[in-house]
């Protein structure tokens, strides 16, 4: 299985990171193949510009002329993700949704004629013919509790559920750990192994 990781956090000592570590032995475990996407390095733009827009309205119609209007990133990012099985984001969550650079990778990939298409009747279809599952792993500083009742889950709502699963990736999960800038060094370091056994454990 060919996994691609979408990583956003700007702190190399963040405990994301150590989670995309962790993640990364798994994926070698399960002797599958990884790929990173890591937006901060990257310098990736997450802006949606006055030409990104007037492609995403001509991509139904002149799908050639659209895909020519895009930014090189997003072309590059999408010849990888067609190629993935897996897809995989690592973020924190602030103010309650993703961090920008995140939410401009859905904005600027997950976009018509890269990521899905319209049929007919102008609902969206997948175009990652590839893509089995999609994998959200997140960090909070407050409580999971806290924040479904507060929120309603707000960032399963529009990533998961109103973005993968509207195109027609049903197989999606959230991995999330929260509070934590208060728990121990050890539970850290459960939470890193379960994440290392997950994926090693997938086919």
């Amino acid at each position: 299985m060919r996994t691609l990781f979408v990583f956003n956090h700007p702190y190399d000592g963040s405990f994301c990171n150590a989670l995309l570590d962790a993640a990364l032995l798994g994926v070698q475990r399960s002797n599958g193949e990884s790929d990173l996407i890591h937006l901060d390095k990257d310098g990736f733009n997450p802006v949606m510009s006055s030409s990104d827009l007037k492609a995403f309205s001509l991509a139904r119609t002149s799908p050639a002329m659209s895909y020519l209007m895009l930014d090189k990133k997003v072309i590059d990012y999408k010849a990888r993700l067609e190629k993935a099985n897996h897809l995989v984001f690592i973020f924190p969550v602030w103010w309650m949704l993703m961090p920008a650079l995140t939410k401009g990778f859905i904005d600027k990939v997950i976009f018509p004629q890269v990521a899905y298409s319209y049929t007919d009747s102008g609902e969206m279809r997948s175009r990652l013919w590839n893509l089995r599952r999609v994998t959200v792993i997140t960090t909070m500083g407050g409580g999971a509790s806290v924040y479904e009742t507060l929120m309603g889950n707000a960032l399963w709502k529009a990533m998961l559920h109103g973005t993968f699963e509207v195109i027609g990736i049903d197989n999606c999960k959230w991995i999330n750990f929260d509070k934590v800038g208060l728990v121990s060094v050890e539970k850290r370091s459960e939470w890193l192994k379960e994440v290392e056994d997950y994926f090693a454990a997938l086919e």
